[in-house]
């Protein structure tokens, strides 16, 4: 469950739409002052965000239609236990990972926009390697497979072996590897897939300038019960720079986000 410290889901959902409507009405001011991939969010009553008609100055938040076009933008697409993509979804990718990677490639986009960081974080001294990317879905399936037959052949019956087998290894067209968006990456500091990585360097260099290259913390600390997933420091997902400023402004993470799109756009 999420710390006491997180607002509520009300107030959380107010303090995305404001920060939404200061990229449609105000620019990126919002966004520049919590430049921190993982925003931590005080404990504010919802109407301290709503700012008073008198002032002559209320925001306007996104209308539906604005709200459409940015779920519409395939660099948004969720991907998780119930928002599965299929085994044709369309992926052309480029390779982009370390000599060690197990999946090399990306998206050519997101490619792209990783070697760019990569080349910026290496200026600075730090050295960020991408570690493993694209998976087909079916690929997927045989990983999955795989570890369902592991835990048949522990004993456990056919149920029990799929779901124990998912807590590790996501059914085919439920990890966000599948669309070629997401990457894992490491370092030389720590080259494992776990979260002492969030105690080097390149972590912390990440935090702060990621989003400039349009990549997002996919699974932050305490949003396991949106998200479905542990912490992960060393998944980062691509959404291209101004849907990942918008998206650390809100201080949602991504399945809050996208929820919150929805409503606006429901409401149109």
């Amino acid at each position: 469950m999420r710390s006491s410290h997180h607002c509520n889901h009300h107030a959380r959902r107010l303090l995305c739409l404001t920060a939404l409507a200061c990229f449609v009405v105000g620019g990126t001011a919002y966004a520049c002052t919590r430049k921190a991939a993982v925003p931590q969010l005080p404990e504010l009553p919802a109407e301290s965000l709503e700012q008073p008609a008198e002032n002559g100055t209320q925001q306007s938040t996104l209308t539906a239609a604005q709200a459409q076009a940015l779920l519409d933008d395939p660099r948004m697409i969720l991907v998780n236990h119930t928002h599965r993509i299929t085994e044709d979804y369309p992926v052309e990718t480029k390779e982009c990972g370390s000599a060690t990677a197990i999946n090399k490639t990306l998206q050519t986009e997101a490619a792209d926009a990783f070697l760019s960081m990569q080349a910026a974080a290496a200026k600075d001294g730090v050295d960020v390697r991408m570690q493993s990317g694209y998976r087909s879905v079916s690929y997927q399936k045989k990983l999955y497979d795989d570890k369902t037959q592991y835990y048949r052949n522990k004993g456990l019956s056919e149920a029990a072996a799929r779901e124990k087998a998912a807590a590790i290894v996501n059914p085919p067209g439920c990890s966000e590897h599948n669309c070629g968006l997401a990457a894992d990456l490491n370092s030389p500091e720590h080259t494992g897939l776990d979260e002492g990585f969030e105690k080097t360097a390149a972590f912390r260099w990440l935090c702060e300038h990621a989003g400039d290259y349009g990549f997002i913390l996919r699974y932050p600390k305490d949003a396991e019960d949106k998200t479905e997933i542990i912490y992960e420091p060393w998944h980062w997902r691509y959404v291209g720079v101004e849907n990942a400023a918008k998206i650390n402004a809100s201080g949602l993470c991504f399945e809050e986000y996208i929820e919150t799109l929805q409503s606006i756009a429901a409401e149109g």
